[in-house]
């Protein structure tokens, strides 16, 4: 996405509907290509900001978007994203769909082996990356009351090992399983549930990793289309499991890779 302009042709119709998007860090991100998606569906959108420090990046997409709230959250803060979803309570009433696209580990442990992960390293990247989720859908759930859809990211290192994904690749498959779990635990209430797993796109967040770049390459050419994705792909699908076009389709995994996850 080279600016922050919705897209003119909406995929699906999202009106009327209210969504939370977490993880927007600048234009960039992932979550600012579904943000995109969402509103040329025509949501009403919230969104989220770490910190006095990332807030005018991330305005620089919300603002465009319309949003009606921006909310400071920082998942590891006690009571941050309970104030979140208080809010979202008194203005909205009610939530429809939500999108967690945050992830962190401490950069030691993220560019060691795993191997040599400290406990404390790898529970910041758990509860970050994977539990904040969880938290988040026992949040929502009493304000989706006539169902709704909760969205997470994951990448394919979860399940095949990725040179230089280390520790994120049990993390991510951690909540991949947490997906599921979520998608039969809540399905009777019309709640469901998906993670989203984009190939590499060149984020904020991805060049933490190292020889991400690398990588990259890699997954271009092993992919049978020859390129790699960009937010504005995993936007479209993001708004199509969020729309009422989805409501008999919950916890899955769904790749955006131009079929790299096909290939040996």
């Amino acid at each position: 996405m080279t600016d922050n302009t919705p897209l003119t042709r909406p995929i699906v119709d999202l009106s009327g509907k209210r969504g939370l998007i977490v993880g927007i860090a600048n234009r960039h991100s992932i979550a600012a290509g579904c943000g995109s998606a969402f509103k040329a569906a025509g949501a009403r959108l919230a969104a989220t900001y770490l910190n006095d420090k990332a807030k005018p990046f991330v305005e620089e997409v919300t603002d465009p978007l319309g949003c009606e709230m921006l909310l400071p959250c920082d998942v590891r803060e006690q009571g941050s994203l309970e104030a979140v979803f208080e809010k979202i309570e008194q203005d909205w009433g009610g939530l429809d769909f939500l999108l967690h696209s945050i992830a962190f580990a401490p950069m030691q442990d993220l560019h060691g082996r795993l191997t040599d992960s400290s406990a404390e390293g790898f529970g910041i990247a758990m509860d970050v990356s994977c539990h904040s989720f969880i938290r988040m859908a026992r949040l929502a759930e009493p304000l989706m009351k006539d169902g709704g859809c909760l969205l997470g990211v994951t990448f394919y290192g979860s399940e095949r090992v990725v040179e230089h994904y280390n520790l994120m690749g049990p993390v991510k498959a951690a909540l991949e399983s947490a997906t599921r779990y979520l998608a039969a635990e809540l399905g009777p209430e019309g709640i469901r549930a998906h993670a989203l797993s984009p190939g590499p796109i060149k984020t904020r967040a991805a060049s933490g990793i190292d020889r991400f770049d690398q990588l990259m390459d890699e997954a271009a050419a092993r992919a049978p289309q020859h390129h790699l994705v960009d937010i504005d792909d995993v936007g479209n699908l993001a708004a199509f499991l969020v729309s009422d076009a989805a409501k008999r389709i919950t916890g899955t995994i769904i790749p955006v890779d131009g079929g790299a996850h096909l290939m040996a």
